[in-house]
């Protein structure tokens, strides 16, 4: 499972990097928690937190139903 959730954050990450930014795959809990952390532009971005729940958990919850929530570490 924890492959299936790299192989969508790949997916996701040229959308970030197009403005600067990144993410980088953390851990993923048994209750389908995914731990992630923004880089670059996305670190300090205003909007990370709508990035990362509209854009990234929304993605990831599409394509791995297992995926309960997406949280940022640091």
């Amino acid at each position: 499972m924890k492959e299936k959730v790299k192989e969508v954050l790949e997916q996701v990450r040229p959308f970030l990097q197009r403005d600067g930014g990144d993410v980088e795959f953390v851990d993923m809990d048994e209750n389908g928690v995914v731990k992630v952390k923004l880089k670059g532009a996305c670190g300090s971005c205003p909007g990370a937190l709508y990035t990362l729940k509209n854009g990234v958990e929304r993605t990831l919850k599409q394509q791995v139903p297992e995926v309960t929530e997406v949280i940022r570490v640091d």
